[in-house]
């Protein structure tokens, strides 16, 4: 028998939502055939084409939907010339038609109950109905201010809503980094369901790519799109004696941006030890062998840095969410990263933190990061619940 899994990400700024889930769905290939017995296959439904430049699990594949854009209202059609409405809508009937089609054992939702304007909901509905589907709602640890987020819960009808809707909850953080039940991010309706998975972090994916000659320090900004105050800073910092310095702009990253880096990085005293890349396939091995790494404060960057010990700064996004800022609080509080505000990054402070940092290293180990191997137990643990007809139990946070 096959196990067929969906997920979803709706993908309208950055890479993270697609790349969480693709980092859930090599774990799932890998873990769930020895737990439940059965082959699994799958598909990430995603709102970005940049998102198939990560591979997948034999079996698996990626369904791309016509993109969002974010603007000052809200949400447009990044490509299409269609009214939001009109792709909501067009997205909603492609979503739910595939999940008709298919019919899978489990469907995973990333962050968005209900996706943009409710475009998950007539398919929620639709495998609600058929009673064949265990459905999760996967929530990163940090949201965002509580009054902030409970607005967003009341602008979808309320916890109660999704709670009709999803199984089971999955944070993907350690409960004693950053706890989104007891702060009132999410609400305590969900603590019956909610499970603390620990950080994505251990066992990521990383593909064949840019082969960096070490020693060398590493800047990376995820997909790019609002990191181009980091990538001219670091351009233009000096580069610790005897290493190379590696910026990875990101391929959402305007080109005017880059451009500006690769300027700055050329005009730099240390220019020759200087590379720009657009992108690079292969982020979390870079990190690994890197001798220091600055970094803003999305959840995916995060995660991959914590599963090594190359010391890191981050820059934390202060703009739409406090989400970056928060989470940047909380580990720094346990000595897992360092901290510079966006306000005082420079190329001076960014070349002063990189010569010291890379004579040291960084101990994560007190912080609960194979949550990776962990949603592949509490999938099975689901699935095999629900073939055997028992009540799905609980996972009490």
């Amino acid at each position: 028998m096959l196990l067929k899994v969906a997920m979803y990400s709706h993908d309208s700024v950055g890479l993270g939502h697609a790349r969480r889930n693709r980092a859930i769905a090599h774990a799932l290939a890998e873990y769930l055939p020895a737990l439940t017995g059965q082959e699994v296959s799958g598909f990430l439904i995603a709102g970005h084409p940049d998102a198939t430049q990560d591979s997948l699990p034999a079996g698996w594949d990626w369904l791309v939907l016509p993109g969002y854009a974010r603007v000052a209202e809200g949400y447009a059609a990044r490509s299409l010339g269609f009214a939001v409405e009109e792709l909501v809508d067009l997205r909603a009937a492609a979503v739910r038609a595939a999940l008709e089609a298919v019919g899978p054992d489990l469907f995973i939702a990333d962050r968005h109950p209900f996706g943009v304007g409710d475009e998950l909901r007539p398919a929620l509905e639709m495998l609600r109905a058929r009673h064949q589907t265990t459905t999760i709602l996967g929530m990163r640890e940090v949201l965002d201010t509580p009054s902030v987020v409970q607005q967003e819960w009341e602008d979808i009808g309320g916890a109660e809503a999704a709670a009709a809707m999803y199984d089971a909850v999955w944070i993907y953080g350690d409960e004693a980094v950053h706890n989104p039940l007891a702060t009132g991010e999410l609400p305590a309706l969900f603590t019956d369901r909610a499970y603390f998975t620990g950080y994505l972090s251990k066992g990521r994916p990383a593909d064949v790519g840019e082969d960096a000659e070490v020693p060398y320090v590493l800047t990376i900004v995820g997909g790019g799109s609002d990191g181009g105050h980091i990538t001219r800073a670091a351009a233009a910092a000096r580069v610790p004696p005897g290493h190379r310095h590696l910026i990875v702009t990101g391929p959402q990253m305007p080109s005017d941006d880059v451009r500006a880096a690769r300027s700055l990085a050329a005009a730099n005293l240390d220019a020759g030890r200087i590379k720009v890349l657009h992108s690079a396939s292969n982020v979390p091995a870079l990190i690994r062998e890197a001798a220091a790494v600055v970094s803003m404060a999305g959840y995916n960057s995060l995660a991959e840095v914590m599963a090594t010990s190359t010391p890191a700064l981050v820059v934390p996004r202060n703009t739409r969410r406090a989400e970056q800022p928060m989470r940047a609080s909380d580990l720094a509080a346990l000595g897992a990263v360092d901290v510079l505000p966006a306000e005082r990054l420079s190329p001076t402070a960014l070349g002063e933190w990189f010569a010291g940092a890379v004579h040291r290293r960084t101990t994560r180990e007190g912080i609960r990061l194979d949550g990776l191997a962990e949603v592949g137990r509490l999938a099975a643990e689901l699935i095999n619940s629900r073939h055997s007809d028992v009540k799905v139990p609980d996972h009490a946070a």
